[in-house]
């Protein structure tokens, strides 16, 4: 095992990072009038013909005890439906209805570009750099989960 000197910067900056991502990606999708976790499953069920609470829940930053109130609330707004399951009637595929479709074609593209604007000016090879060095440290936390 490293000396905790030696990975303490990388966890602070990483924890760092991850916070002012947070911060800049919430203000936006606050400003669009969803929370994050309304959004991260509207983004998700963009551009599918719906999936399972359970799959929704693999799919998403969102905890199962979090899921079913954010979904609930979605379809009192008329964004989300829950159907029959074509082949397991003990579990229903949540969607998007047609405004909640409309809603995705407006926020996903909208907030893809705030995110966006963080990266302008910043070269193939340095995305590639990032990207690799992040695969990296998820493949260490996942060998270290298992």
């Amino acid at each position: 095992m490293k000396p905790q000197a030696e990975y303490m910067p990388t966890v602070q900056a990483l924890v760092q990072c991850y916070q002012a991502f947070e911060a800049y990606s919430a203000a936006d999708i606050r400003a669009q009038g969803l929370t994050p976790p309304q959004f991260d499953i509207v983004a998700t069920l963009g551009n599918t013909a719906g999936m399972t609470a359970t799959e929704l829940g693999e799919k998403t930053l969102i905890t199962k005890g979090t899921l079913t109130g954010v979904v609930d609330r979605l379809v009192d707004h008329g964004w989300v439906e829950r159907v029959a399951h074509d082949s397991d009637r003990r579990c229903q595929i949540i969607r998007l209805t047609p405004a909640g479709e409309t809603l995705f074609a407006r926020i996903f593209p909208a907030h893809m570009a705030h995110l966006g604007a963080c990266f302008a000016g910043t070269s193939a090879a340095e995305h590639k750099r990032v990207q690799t060095a992040l695969r990296v440290l998820k493949q260490a936390f996942s060998k270290e989960a298992t």
